[in-house]
């Protein structure tokens, strides 16, 4: 049970991976995103909901794994557990509206992608603040701000290109 509870809070593994687990967490799920864009023609409504589901079964596995993360890998939002990076990603690729992109789904996935992880890495306000929330809502909270962030900025961009 604790294996299968480790593989679960690693986001399927992906917080076992050298360097930097939560990038690879991040391209797991952008690898998500461009699976469904090929298999249903960049259909924005079938990309929504793969990211609404991806988005609202990690947020909830992760508050129901948090603490027993923090108990397994010994530190309170550990690298290892991944499921934080994963619903923080599908937030920042939510409803990215793709009409106005020139290249299709390729050029929001990858600036949702890069947006994310620079906001992630800086943790904007409130984002500390909300790391200090107990368990799996502390591991939790500090992402979803990340991903917000990420997604107001890309949808900013799209709605309001410069030049």
């Amino acid at each position: 049970m604790n294996s299968v509870r480790k593989i679960l809070a690693s986001g399927l593994g992906t917080g076992y991976l050298p360097l930097a687990p939560g990038t690879w967490a991040s391209a797991a799920v952008v690898g998500i995103f461009v699976a469904v864009a090929l298999a249903t023609e960049g259909n924005v409504y079938w990309l929504a909901a793969a990211m609404a589901v991806v988005l609202a079964g990690a947020s909830a596995a992760c508050v129901a794994l948090g603490g027993y993360a923090e108990k397994a890998w010994g530190r309170k939002d550990p690298a290892r557990c991944t499921l934080d990076e994963w619903a923080g990603q599908a937030l920042a690729l939510l409803a990215i509206p793709m009409a106005k992109w020139d290249y299709g789904w390729a050029a929001p996935a990858a600036a949702a992608f890069i947006a994310f992880r620079v906001f992630d890495i800086l943790k904007p306000p409130p984002s500390l603040r909300l790391e200090k929330l107990p368990r799996g809502w502390g591991i939790l909270a500090d992402d979803l701000i990340a991903g917000l962030y990420a997604n107001a900025l890309c949808q900013l961009v799209v709605r309001f290109p410069i030049g």
